[in-house]
Formats: structure tokens, sequence, C-alpha cells
């Protein structure tokens, strides 16, 4: 079996854009290469992979950097950016849950779990409340959907009912913590209040069953 087909058995490497997901995949194991190496591992030729990295590097999933060789032209080495980085799979939640689940086991460190929600609330409104000031409801509420849509909570704000905005918010993405502390909604709720300086209600949450998550915030704050 080739470099290629020994690729595409890998984990996460599918028939379909192949060529892409082994390009990324060997500067994931095998570090920052040349074209030169990729087209070696790959047994393809250096035009077509040449190809796959302008895709990719306009995806901003690599970048490239100038080194200076021994001898010769300085070549183009090519590595994963963040955005790259994060295209292979992740552990960060089970991690979480795992510390959660210790800090609850230990009788020493009751009331610890709130007060960590507690504090990361405290310090996401310290982040946003500057996006906030100085503004009337309406531009509030928008800034907020900008600040959840940049989290990842595929959020849609309709302003058409008279007396409150409803926000939906279609994916969560801490929604495994969420499931199991309910402290993440109850802190994520009281953040919303403080921001907007306004009456807001949760009347749907994914967490616990809902569709989506909605949030039904007053109008008649200002």
């Amino acid at each position: 079996m080739d470099n290629k087909s020994m690729l595409q058995a890998k984990e996460g490497i599918r028939p379909d854009g192949s060529t892409r997901q082994a390009v990324l995949l060997l500067l994931k194991t095998k570090g920052p290469s040349s074209v030169g190496d990729l087209a070696r591992e790959l047994g393809i030729t250096e035009m077509a992979v040449r190809r796959h990295l302008t895709s990719l590097e306009r995806d901003d999933s690599i970048r490239s950097n100038i080194v200076r060789q021994p001898m010769g032209r300085p070549a183009h080495i090519f590595s994963l950016t963040e955005v790259g980085e994060n295209l292979f799979p992740k552990n960060y939640v089970s991690l979480t849950l795992d510390f959660l689940e210790d800090l609850e086991d230990d009788p020493d460190m009751g009331g610890t779990v709130s007060r960590l929600f507690e504090s990361r609330k405290q310090k996401l409104f310290q982040r946003y409340l500057p996006y906030m000031e100085g503004k009337p409801l309406e531009e509030r509420v928008e800034e907020l959907a900008k600040i959840q849509n940049a989290g990842g909570y595929m959020v849609e704000v309709d302003t058409s009912c008279k007396d409150e905005y409803v926000m939906h918010e279609y994916n969560c993405p801490i929604g495994l913590v969420a499931n199991r502390y309910e402290q993440a909604c109850n802190c994520e709720l009281v953040l919303f209040k403080e921001l907007l300086r306004a009456p807001v209600e949760r009347t749907e949450c994914l967490a616990k069953g809902g569709g989506k998550c909605t949030y039904r915030i007053s109008k008649n704050a200002d």
C-alpha cells in the first residue's frame, strides 16, 4: 500500500477530498513540510500539491514561511494554522467534564463548581461590557447577537414583536457541559440580563430538550 492509500485508511481521511485531507494530516503528523516533501509522501506531482496548498491557504488552514537553505534558493515551508489545527478532533469537553466531576466529588471543594461558572460569567461580562456602553437596547441586542455568533451559537434575532426582541440560539458549543451542569445555562441568562440591562426570559433550552435556546428581551428597558 502506498503512502496515499495508507493515509486514506487512517481515521478521518475519506475518499471525497482525500488528497486535501491527506495534506492536512501530513502537516499534522510530520510537521512543517515543503512542497517536495508532501509530493513524495503522497506520490503525486508537486503541481498537484501546490493546487491543494493554494486552496488550503485561501481557507486559512495553513501558512507558508520562507526558510533559507544552506545551498540553493530559499524554500517555502508549510504548516498548520490555528484554523487547521482545529479541523482535527479535540477532547476539550471530555477533559472539562472530568475536571468538573472531580471537583464536584471532592468533599473539600464544596461549591467550587458553582463558583467557577460564576467566575466565568464575570470574566465574560467584563470582556463584553465595552461593546454595550452608551448604546440603546436595540444596538445592545445586536452586539450580543454578534458576540454569540462569533462563539458559534448560530443566533437569529426577531425584532418584529411590539414589546420584545426574541433571540434564538440554534447551536450550543458547550452543550455537553450544559447538559450536565445547569449552572452553565443559569450563568448565561444572568450574563445576558447584565449586559443588556433589560429583563430577559428564557423560554426554550437546548440542554433541557428544546430545539433551540430562546430568549425574550423586553423592549421597555430603556
